[in-house]
This record gives structure tokens, C-alpha cells and sequence, in this order.
């Protein structure tokens, strides 16, 4: 499904543009911080926001990962994890993943004040370009 280059591109913190299917039919994107475990990808996004409204309506999504012209696209579905000990231990580990511990301590501590959903998106198509 995936190569070993691909999995270790993706295992690097770099962004990824989640795009999503808004209600009026067209693509919604976002840049998100993400964490590739196992055969999914995990993201974490704060209730509210229109990629998660878009998501409890439609789950499918397209994720990009690129490094100019090497880059990395994944189709799947998205499930939404509303627990908010799995939701905030999950943005807690991707602010780490991000950042250095004193600012991810800063940015976890201003996520408690939120309410958290946590993404783990299916790898059902890959395709990898560059590599």
C-alpha cells in the first residue's frame, strides 16, 4: 500500500492540507498538523469549525503532503472522535510532535480551554509522486 520512503516522508512533522466536502458540494481545505499511525492518519481540529461539520455530513476526505515537487496524496474517510481525554491527548502529542516542549506546553495549555475532536483518517488510496 505504502512504500517505506513514503511512510518515512510522512512520518516527518510536516503539514498536510485536509480537504473536505462542503455542503454546497465543493472542496474545503485546511493545513493541519497530522501524525501517521500505523495504517491511519491521525489529526485533531477544535469543535466548531467547518471541516468538522463538513465531516459529520461526509466523511470522505483528500489529504496533501508535499515537499515542492515530491508529495503525497491519501484518499479515505475520516471517523471523529468526540472523547475529550482521547481528543486532547491526541493534540497534545501533535503540538509536541510540532514543537519544541516549552511552546507545546504553552499551546496545550490554551487547547484544555477547548473542546477537542480528534480525526483518524482510513489510508484507503495512496498515491506518491517524486519518490
Amino acid at each position: 500500500m505504502m512504500s517505506d520512503a513514503v511512510r518515512a516522508f510522512l512520518e516527518e512533522p510536516r503539514f498536510a492540507v485536509l480537504a473536505t466536502i462542503g455542503a454546497d458540494g465543493m472542496p474545503h481545505q485546511s493545513v493541519m498538523w497530522y501524525e501517521l499511525r500505523g495504517n491511519t492518519i491521525m489529526m485533531n481540529t477544535s469543535e466548531g469549525r467547518v471541516k468538522s461539520a463538513n465531516l459529520r455530513r461526509d466523511p470522505r476526505v483528500s489529504i496533501c503532503v508535499e515537499d515542492g515537487y515530491r508529495y503525497v496524496t491519501i484518499t479515505g474517510r475520516a471517523e471523529l472522535v468526540d472523547d475529550q481525554e482521547i481528543a486532547q491527548a491526541d493534540i497534545a502529542a501533535l503540538a509536541h510532535r510540532y514543537h519544541d516542549p516549552e511552546t507545546a506546553e504553552r499551546q496545550v495549555a490554551e487547547f484544555r480551554r477547548q473542546k477537542r475532536i480528534t480525526l483518524h483518517i482510513s489510508i484507503d488510496r495512496v498515491s506518491a509522486h517524486g519518490f
